[in-house]
Protein backbone atom coordinates (compact mmCIF):
# COMPACT_ATOMS: atom_id res chain seq x y z
CA UNK A 1 0.00 0.00 0.00
CA UNK A 2 2.87 2.52 1.04
CA UNK A 3 4.34 2.08 -2.66
CA UNK A 4 1.02 2.88 -4.16
CA UNK A 5 0.54 6.42 -1.84
CA UNK A 6 3.70 6.77 -1.73
CA UNK A 7 5.29 6.23 -5.24
CA UNK A 8 8.36 4.35 -6.23
CA UNK A 9 10.69 6.82 -7.39
CA UNK A 10 14.64 5.75 -8.04
CA UNK A 11 15.98 9.63 -8.17
CA UNK A 12 15.90 12.17 -5.79
CA UNK A 13 12.94 14.70 -5.77
CA UNK A 14 11.22 17.17 -3.91
CA UNK A 15 8.14 16.10 -1.77
CA UNK A 16 5.01 18.24 -2.01
CA UNK A 17 6.71 19.46 1.31
CA UNK A 18 9.45 20.74 -0.36
CA UNK A 19 11.66 17.60 0.62
CA UNK A 20 14.47 15.95 -0.69
CA UNK A 21 13.30 12.59 -1.36
CA UNK A 22 13.82 8.74 -2.57
CA UNK A 23 12.62 5.62 -2.79
CA UNK A 24 9.43 5.29 -1.13
CA UNK A 25 8.86 8.59 0.16
CA UNK A 26 12.47 8.24 1.88
CA UNK A 27 12.73 11.63 3.63
CA UNK A 28 16.40 12.56 2.84
CA UNK A 29 16.20 16.00 4.30
CA UNK A 30 15.16 14.77 8.04
CA UNK A 31 15.62 11.18 8.17
CA UNK A 32 18.54 10.63 5.80
CA UNK A 33 20.18 7.13 5.39
CA UNK A 34 21.62 4.59 8.13
CA UNK A 35 25.44 3.76 8.17
CA UNK A 36 24.19 0.41 7.18
CA UNK A 37 22.33 1.65 4.53
CA UNK A 38 25.27 4.05 3.11
CA UNK A 39 27.84 0.67 3.26
CA UNK A 40 25.41 -1.11 1.29
CA UNK A 41 25.10 1.20 -1.49
CA UNK A 42 29.38 1.60 -1.64
CA UNK A 43 29.22 -1.94 -1.75
CA UNK A 44 26.65 -2.28 -4.79
CA UNK A 45 28.70 0.84 -6.28
CA UNK A 46 32.12 -0.86 -5.94
CA UNK A 47 30.68 -4.01 -7.56
CA UNK A 48 29.61 -1.73 -10.33
CA UNK A 49 32.84 0.03 -10.75
CA UNK A 50 35.04 -3.46 -10.81
CA UNK A 51 32.50 -4.60 -13.43
CA UNK A 52 32.97 -1.75 -15.41
CA UNK A 53 36.85 -2.29 -15.41
CA UNK A 54 36.55 -5.85 -16.06
CA UNK A 55 34.83 -5.25 -18.89
CA UNK A 56 36.77 -2.46 -20.28
CA UNK A 57 40.08 -3.05 -19.29
CA UNK A 58 40.71 -7.31 -18.26
CA UNK A 59 44.38 -6.57 -17.80
CA UNK A 60 43.60 -4.27 -14.55
CA UNK A 61 43.52 -7.52 -12.86
CA UNK A 62 46.89 -7.69 -13.21
CA UNK A 63 48.27 -4.74 -11.32
CA UNK A 64 49.41 -5.08 -7.81
CA UNK A 65 46.08 -4.71 -5.28
CA UNK A 66 47.05 -1.20 -4.42
CA UNK A 67 47.21 -0.32 -7.97
CA UNK A 68 43.92 -2.16 -8.81
CA UNK A 69 43.00 0.29 -5.60
CA UNK A 70 43.66 3.43 -7.88
CA UNK A 71 41.83 2.60 -10.91
CA UNK A 72 38.43 1.73 -8.97
CA UNK A 73 39.02 4.85 -6.47
CA UNK A 74 39.29 6.98 -9.69
CA UNK A 75 36.49 5.18 -11.80
CA UNK A 76 34.37 5.49 -8.36
CA UNK A 77 35.11 9.11 -8.54
CA UNK A 78 35.29 9.92 -12.37
CA UNK A 79 32.86 7.84 -13.64
CA UNK A 80 34.24 5.02 -16.83
CA UNK A 81 33.25 7.80 -19.35
CA UNK A 82 35.40 10.54 -17.51
CA UNK A 83 38.00 7.84 -16.66
CA UNK A 84 38.44 6.40 -20.58
CA UNK A 85 39.32 10.06 -21.00
CA UNK A 86 42.57 9.17 -18.96
CA UNK A 87 43.96 7.15 -22.69
CA UNK A 88 47.58 7.88 -22.25
CA UNK A 89 47.54 7.47 -18.16
CA UNK A 90 45.57 4.13 -18.64
CA UNK A 91 47.73 3.16 -21.11
CA UNK A 92 51.30 3.22 -18.89
CA UNK A 93 49.32 1.29 -16.82
CA UNK A 94 49.01 -1.45 -19.44
CA UNK A 95 52.28 -1.45 -20.08
CA UNK A 96 53.15 -1.71 -16.64
CA UNK A 97 54.94 1.91 -16.84
CA UNK A 98 53.69 3.09 -13.47
CA UNK A 99 55.88 6.20 -13.35
CA UNK A 100 54.58 7.28 -16.03
CA UNK A 101 50.68 6.41 -15.35
CA UNK A 102 51.01 8.66 -12.23
CA UNK A 103 53.12 11.60 -13.78
CA UNK A 104 49.66 11.43 -16.44
CA UNK A 105 47.50 11.26 -13.06
CA UNK A 106 49.02 14.16 -11.79
CA UNK A 107 48.81 16.00 -14.77
CA UNK A 108 45.35 16.68 -15.08
CA UNK A 109 42.14 18.42 -14.51
CA UNK A 110 40.92 16.04 -11.91
CA UNK A 111 43.98 16.32 -9.85
CA UNK A 112 43.99 19.57 -9.35
CA UNK A 113 40.14 19.32 -8.71
CA UNK A 114 40.82 16.61 -5.89
CA UNK A 115 43.82 17.99 -4.58
CA UNK A 116 45.45 15.11 -2.00
CA UNK A 117 43.45 12.16 -3.04
CA UNK A 118 45.29 12.00 -6.48
CA UNK A 119 48.39 12.70 -4.47
CA UNK A 120 47.32 9.63 -2.27
CA UNK A 121 46.50 7.73 -5.68
CA UNK A 122 49.61 8.28 -7.71
CA UNK A 123 51.80 7.31 -4.93
CA UNK A 124 50.44 4.19 -4.68
CA UNK A 125 50.25 3.90 -8.30
CA UNK A 126 54.21 4.50 -8.43
CA UNK A 127 54.66 2.36 -5.12
CA UNK A 128 52.36 -0.82 -6.19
Amino acid sequence: MLVLHEGLRLFPYKCTAGKVTIGVGRNLDDVGISQAEAFALLERDIDTVEADLDRTWPWWRQMTDARQQVLADMCFNLGLGRLKGFVNTIAHMKRGDYEAAAEGMLDSLWARQVGARAQRLAKMMREG
